[in-house]
């Protein structure tokens, strides 16, 4: 698939704010800081598309952004960050548990790691809910490029263990300083939307 056009559509925070229309919708998910919003401006190769920070919990908004003009790649907010009240991460969470129960537009979710660290119990507890939710998921090992090739390798072992993940389950190494794993993301949300850009 060739990204040719990628635009910010709208922020929501209930589901009345969503885009209109069926376009179809691919989801990025993962802690505070674990790299989303890089993940996604280096996927469509367009530098400062999705706002990016080193401050942790910035993404406070679902973001639509449309793709090709076929369909939407959607930024969710990061979880886990602790330096919030509990009320606002109660409310993100359930934010998030809106779209993605309630959204018959998304057809996948791209679930972030941090590749430098094993999966924590909130990764592990969000990947067993979307599978159980029957979700399309495809684990990603952000920030490949911070270790070596042997390192990396160990971290992905981990990752699949730990989640776990069985044979059927997609993983893959990606870095947004370097491209790795571009290629990979693209054809995984190529299978899932069918650049139809319309539900079945």
């Amino acid at each position: 698939m060739k990204i040719t056009s990628a635009e910010f559509v709208t922020s929501a925070v209930k589901a009345a704010q969503y885009p209109a229309g069926e376009l179809m919708e691919v989801a990025l998910a993962g802690r505070s800081n674990v790299g989303k919003s890089s993940l996604l401006n280096k996927v469509v190769n367009r530098r400062g598309l999705a706002r990016t920070s080193n401050t942790p919990g910035r993404t406070r908004l679902i973001n639509f952004f449309l793709i090709n003009g076929q369909f939407h790649l959607v930024d969710l907010p990061g979880y886990g960050y602790a330096r919030v009240a509990a009320g606002e991460r109660e409310n993100w969470g359930r934010m998030i548990e809106t779209y993605l129960t309630g959204r018959k537009n998304l057809k996948g979710i791209l679930l972030l790691i941090d590749s430098r660290h094993p999966p924590t119990d909130l990764d592990i507890q969000v990947f067993g809910w979307l599978k159980n939710c029957g979700i399309p998921v495809a684990v990603v090992a952000t920030k490949a490029d911070k270790l070596s090739r042997s390192k990396l390798l160990r971290s992905m072992q981990t990752i699949r263990k730990e989640l776990p993940l069985d044979g059927e389950d997609m993983l893959t190494a990606f870095s947004a300083e370097t491209g790795q794993g571009r290629e990979e993301l693209l054809s995984i949300i190529e299978q899932w939307v069918n650049i139809t850009g319309r539900i079945s």
